[in-house]
Formats: structure tokens, C-alpha cells, sequence
């Protein structure tokens, strides 16, 4: 069984796109997730951090009552009676 916000996590880690630098670290983001950029000295050092920056985003998010893109059908915003809502 997988946890709803363990698949919006994988969902969204899908869609990121990475580049390097020409100081030779790199950069990520996931386009669809305003302000979920990482950097890091390596290719997997970005994308540890990406993943981290990702999971902080989507808490602060949730504590903050801001309404999350639904993505690959997941959907982590709360309906009327508290829970999230299921698509």
C-alpha cells in the first residue's frame, strides 16, 4: 500500500528537471511546484536536496491551508470535513 503523500512525492520527483551549472553543480525543479528549486555539488546531492525542499514545500503548504496542484490524479487538499480529498 502506498501512502498518498509518498505517491504525490514520487509523482512530483517525476516531473523535475535538472540542469548544470557551469560551475559544474546542478540545479533542480519541479516546474508544476512554484518554488520548489534545489542545488547541489552533484547530480544525487540535487536531488537528495530537491526531494527535501519538496517535502518541506508540500508541509508548509498543508499547515498553511494553500491549495496543492493535483498531480497524477493524487490530491492532497482538504475538503470540507478535514480529510483530503481522493480523485
Amino acid at each position: 500500500m502506498t501512502f498518498p503523500l509518498t505517491a504525490y512525492i514520487e509523482a512530483a520527483l517525476e516531473t523535475a528537471c535538472y540542469d548544470k551549472l557551469e560551475d559544474g553543480s546542478f540545479s533542480g525543479e519541479i516546474p508544476k511546484l512554484k518554488g520548489v528549486v534545489a542545488f547541489g555539488k552533484s547530480l544525487r546531492e540535487c536531488e537528495s536536496e530537491l526531494r527535501s525542499t519538496l517535502e518541506d514545500w508540500i508541509l508548509v503548504s498543508l499547515r498553511l491551508g494553500h491549495k496543492l496542484p493535483v498531480l497524477a490524479g493524487i490530491n492532497l487538499n482538504r475538503v470540507k470535513n478535514g480529510r483530503m480529498a481522493t480523485t
